[in-house]
């Protein structure tokens, strides 16, 4: 999923560029580019048009593509980046033009964009849904678990083609649900022959028992052949970017990749945190007193709220929040809040569903009580009780806890254990994958979700 976005923002950054290019040619016409050329604004120009697409192309969903996916829908999420892009442009052209941007026509470019993107990602969507190109899985088990993998395949964002089930002939397992027999694959053949029929990309193992079970011969020459060869959780973290937890042994978490920190990883992790809290401090102080003025004016009470939640090896600390709730809104002990929740003031509802009570807590990534990204801190009186419901939940705290977090930008706000259960599949594959790279992605995300409002509570 990671390479299939890196792709798509390269080719997409390509494009920007000779979209640059098309437009300038048109512009000035082929012959006389050499006299309008000039190295530097071409560069600055390139730069912050490639930009400016690729941002408004990721928050407007564009690389969001699936087999479901109409060309309908790409249509109207390229129109609205483009839209989108043009805006910023404007704005840069306004306040620099002289010092970024070549004398072009903006629109022009962003049109001519619009064009090459729409047609780009609609033949990677094609390419997507077409079974003939998207790689084939062949399941190898008959159980739940099995069952589980190929309905993800079958119905989900998944970007592969499920080629069927293989059973294991010395395995007898008790199916919670039917396997499909056009899709149950005939055993007699052996392993190697039938995926070199079927075409097959991808062999998954998704046997709960493997001992004594797996064709490991056969499995080792289908690893020759060219095939990937995964066990159950490995491919389903591929698929959902989250960990299945219930397959997860520790013997799995010591051997697999992931799971890795060095000093200078969380050096330059903490070094950014406080250049992108200053940052943002930077441009959002001024609407501190503004929010503290309608806070104060909605309901009585002080303008801050403040929390003790559970911090990096579970250490309490104090969290800073705009006050968002009534005041005596916990006073029959602590309550995870719901929907519609009726102790959430007026203008409390507004902060939370843009997010802007969380913006004290940039004092806390200052602090080194938190991390810009990371597990969100959750409060003792919950943490007692999911560490005590769910495996692994403490793990969680490894990491310094988090502003926003891939749980939070891939999941609704959740009010019940088998919600925390959801996000702490989120919050583990972070764990096990925290990069700059996944990092940043995050960050886009959680624009979206300040800019739309998304998941609030």
């Amino acid at each position: 999923m990671k390479m299939r976005l890196a792709l798509m923002l390269l080719i997409d950054a390509l494009l920007a560029v000779g979209a640059l290019l098309s437009a300038m040619v048109l512009c000035f016409g082929g012959s006389e580019i050499c006299r309008y050329w000039n190295p530097r604004l071409f560069a600055c120009t390139t730069v912050v048009f490639v930009a400016a697409e690729l941002f408004s192309s990721y928050l407007m969903d564009v690389y969001t593509v699936d087999r479901r996916c109409k060309k309908w829908e790409i249509f109207i999420n390229s129109l609205q980046a483009g839209v989108t892009a043009l805006l910023i442009l404007f704005v840069i052209d306004y306040l620099a033009h002289s010092l970024v941007l070549i004398d072009i026509d903006l629109a022009l470019c962003v049109f001519i964009f619009f064009l090459y993107q729409f047609l780009w990602h609609a033949f990677s969507a094609f390419a997507v849904g077409s079974s003939h190109l998207s790689p084939r899985v062949l399941i190898l088990g008959t159980g739940p678990l099995a069952r589980q993998l190929g309905k993800m395949i079958e119905e989900g964002d998944t970007h592969y083609t499920l080629a069927g089930y293989l059973p294991c002939a010395e395995q007898v397992e008790r199916d919670a649900e039917p396997v499909p027999p056009e899709l149950l694959t005939a055993a007699g053949g052996g392993l190697l022959s039938t995926a070199l029929e079927a075409k097959v990309g991808v062999i998954v193992v998704a046997i709960s028992e493997r001992r004594g079970v797996l064709p490991l011969q056969e499995m080792l020459q289908c690893k020759l052949e060219g095939m990937r060869v995964m066990d159950a959780p490995a491919f389903y973290e591929t698929v959902t970017e989250k960990l299945l937890l219930e397959e997860i042994t520790p013997g799995w978490i010591i051997f697999s990749a992931g799971f890795h920190r060095t000093r200078l990883f969380l050096f330059l992790k903490r070094v950014s945190d406080m250049l992108l809290s200053l940052s943002v401090l930077a441009v959002i102080a001024p609407l501190f007193p503004l929010v503290a003025l309608a806070i104060k004016l909605d309901s009585p009470g002080p303008v801050f709220f403040r929390q003790v939640r559970v911090g990096s090896g579970e250490k309490l600390f104090t969290l800073y929040k705009f006050r968002s709730m009534r005041t005596d809104a916990e006073r029959d002990g602590a309550v995870w809040a719901s929907e519609h929740d009726d102790r959430v003031t007026r203008v409390g509802r507004i902060l939370r569903k843009y997010r802007i009570d969380e913006f004290p807590q940039l004092f806390n990534v200052l602090r080194g009580d938190m991390s810009f990204i990371g597990p969100r801190p959750e409060r003792p009186e919950f943490v007692q009780t999911l560490k005590s419901q769910i495996y692994y939940y403490s793990k969680r705290h490894i990491l310094k806890p988090g502003l926003t977090g891939w749980a939070q930008v891939r999941y609704p706000y959740g009010a019940t254990v088998e919600d925390a259960l959801e996000k702490l599949r989120y919050d583990l594959y972070y764990i096990k994958n925290h990069s700059f790279l996944l990092d940043s992605q995050i960050i886009f995300e959680t624009v979206k979700v300040v800019v739309f409002g998304v998941g609030s509570r």
